[in-house]
């Protein structure tokens, strides 16, 4: 049972996966969508998306060329549901969290091939729709 303890505390204790679990108790998320708002490279946030998932915390669905995330609904590890409760309870006004949504609200805006195309080029005022055939990933 500590093993079990521990990969949710370690998958718990760094903080782009916080953000990751704060911008999905919102709902579910693609991976272009997470990796727009927090300014990283898709390979890591796939990494940390993957860790997040193996201690219980997250499940994931695949819709053609997307893979979307969310915070896990069924009990997959004991442990994960008292640690997700305790990151939503104790960083709700938390500065970073609040420009994450702040930010989240403006991904949302955009449509999803675009955004997965040009990422955070695409919240520009002057961004141009392209017809880029994207492909948005993560971890299978």
């Amino acid at each position: 049972m500590l093993e079990t303890f521990e990969t949710v505390a370690k998958a718990v204790a760094d903080p782009s996966r916080v953000r990751i679990l704060k911008l999905l108790e919102g709902g579910e998320l693609c991976v272009c969508q997470i990796t727009t708002v927090l300014e990283l490279a898709p390979a890591t946030v796939s990494k940390h998306l993957a860790a997040l998932k193996t201690a219980g915390l997250l499940q994931q669905r695949r819709e053609g060329k997307w893979v979307y995330y969310r915070l896990a609904e069924r009990e997959l590890n004991p442990y994960a549901p008292p640690f997700l409760a305790l990151v939503g309870a104790l960083l709700a006004d938390d500065p970073t969290t609040v420009e994450d949504r702040r930010v989240l609200a403006l991904v949302n805006a955009v449509p999803l091939p675009v955004l997965c195309d040009q990422g955070r080029a695409a919240l520009a005022p002057n961004a141009q729709a392209s017809d880029a055939s994207p492909c948005c990933g993560g971890p299978s």
